[in-house]
């Protein structure tokens, strides 16, 4: 630190030593004061931008950066901040390049104010903000996720009037747990371009779980279920929903029937009440045999009858299974417990676990399971004696 008087003078040290959280903006006589600093002094001190440049004059600094327009008559000491570049250490925006979005967007963030208003301020600081980009009036400080690239790492950031493809827009509204249709307003307010112009009914055809299930990513399919029930709701034409959904970026994962049939609701519902959540497709094991079961007692119609539609929408049964000419609440009751698929094979601790359950015996159990399809490769003598448990099952069977 510099021993001469102007060091130790009060004022000196409040012109050239600001606090900022916990770093100090600071500046030396033989080095360059940054525009950034004449700012950020001037609305720290409370004191025109114009009063700073003339003490640090007379102290002895005679390299400050200003701009080629005249200095604003104050500044308040929050838009000062807007000034601060995204660093490890403390520097400001340099005046000679034109502002990126992501300042605007990570400055906007950090102070509570709208990217409008932040781009405006700059502007009127004298930075080179880029002119014919009008940015969203409201606050919001996911705005700087919305334009990374690259998900889940620092990535590269999208620039003034860049063009993304509609799994950006999923991509993003994945990480930050919100509708596709709002990323995708708020992308375009903030100028970005994207491959579909988004419209007031995308809100309905994107929303089609619960929850942060409620909408799809850029590797899910939107259930078949989903598109017959906009259909129903809203009137349109299914293909319509299909393709206005290709166009937001997303697939369906079951063919969508032209005309549905009645119990098609039911049956792509989860809770067979024919509303979401729909019964997503299992490429892998299938079809629960338990849901079949339970549409079965639902709808009145045979187990055979409910696998065969279900095999038309796109649902098939895994190959191992064997379906029951009649289904029986019991079995619904069992399958309950079992957590293996027909690709697993069942051991002595899942068969005792579900008798458990059950109030069956462990001989039953293995009986049944191996009945309707399950591998029970090992070698047991199961007994006959009935489990001790109370034999209520996991939950009453939907009727």
């Amino acid at each position: 630190m510099s021993s001469s008087p102007e060091s130790q003078d009060p004022e000196y040290v409040r012109l050239t030593r600001i606090p900022m959280g916990r770093e100090t903006a600071w500046v030396k006589p033989d080095r360059q004061v940054s525009y950034g600093h004449v700012l950020y002094a001037a609305g720290t001190l409370e004191c025109s931008p114009a009063a700073i440049v003339t003490r640090l004059t007379a102290f002895g600094f005679a390299d400050i950066e200003l701009p080629d327009g005249p200095l604003p008559l104050t500044v308040d000491p929050v838009d000062a901040l807007l000034i601060k570049e995204e660093a490890y250490n403390l520097s400001w925006l340099g005046l000679g390049e034109p502002v990126s979005l992501r300042h605007i967007l990570a400055a906007a963030g950090r102070t509570g104010r709208s990217p409008a208003h932040a781009a405006r301020r700059l502007t009127d600081f004298g930075y080179a903000v880029p002119a014919g980009h009008p940015l969203p009036e409201t606050p919001d400080t996911r705005d700087i996720v919305l334009i990374r690239r690259e998900r889940g790492s620092k990535g590269e950031w999208l620039e003034w009037g860049a063009q993304v493809p509609a799994h950006h827009v999923l991509s993003a509204a994945g990480e930050l747990g919100y509708s596709p249709h709002v990323a995708a307003e708020r992308l375009a307010g903030l100028g970005i371009r994207l491959p579909y112009t988004p419209e007031p009914g995308d809100e309905r055809i994107l929303r089609y779980g619960v929850g942060h299930l409620a909408w799809p990513s850029r590797y899910s399919s939107v259930p078949s279920g989903h598109i017959l029930d906009v259909a129903r709701e809203t009137g349109r034409p299914q293909a319509a929903i299909v393709a206005r959904l290709a166009e937001l970026g997303c697939g369906v994962d079951a063919p969508v029937p032209d005309a549905p049939e009645a119990d098609d609701f039911l049956l792509l519902s989860q809770e067979l009440d024919g509303r979401a959540p729909w019964l997503p497709v299992n490429r892998a094991v299938g079809v629960q045999l338990r849901h079949i079961l339970r549409a079965s007692l639902v709808t009145g119609r045979t187990p055979a009858d409910i696998t065969e539609r279900l095999a038309t929408l796109g649902h098939g049964l895994h190959a191992n299974a064997k379906v029951p000419a009649v289904a029986d609440p019991e079995d619904i009751r069992l399958l309950e417990t079992v957590d293996r698929s027909f690709l697993d094979n069942v051991h002595l601790e899942h068969v005792l676990r579900s008798a458990s359950l059950t109030g069956r015996s462990p001989a039953d159990v293995a009986a049944r399971l191996t009945g309707l399809g399950y591998r029970l490769p090992d070698e047991v003598e199961y007994p006959e004696i009935r489990s001790a448990g109370t034999g209520t099952g996991t939950g009453a069977v939907a009727a």
